[in-house]
């Protein structure tokens, strides 16, 4: 498992499966994309492509509603029981801006 962030300073290590239900979610969304860009090339038609799009953010939003449930039950809730409530500052932030 490859569990590197270049841009972050804390590290998850995942049990094997959430990290291949995660890297599923994502393998599928990425073909998602790839499918959108063969639709654009082949000139698809516009309310086509949209309809495509949004089913790539529904699945993005699956993927964040998972791995956010996972990050909860793991990260959150061990750091709380060490005695870290500065996680549930951290997470109050984190859901504000995903929810802009």
């Amino acid at each position: 498992m490859n569990n590197n962030c270049n841009n972050c300073s804390k590290k998850k290590e995942r049990a094997s499966e959430e990290y291949q239900k995660l890297i599923n979610r994502l393998n599928r969304i990425e073909g998602q994309v790839r499918g959108v860009k063969g639709m654009v090339e082949n000139d698809a038609y516009c309310t086509d492509i949209l309809i495509q799009v949004s089913a790539i953010k529904a699945a993005l939003d699956g993927f964040n509603k998972e791995l956010l449930g996972n990050h909860i039950r793991t990260c959150v809730a061990d750091d709380i029981r060490r005695g870290n409530n500065d996680t549930v500052d951290e997470l109050v932030e984190t859901l504000q801006k995903l929810m802009k």
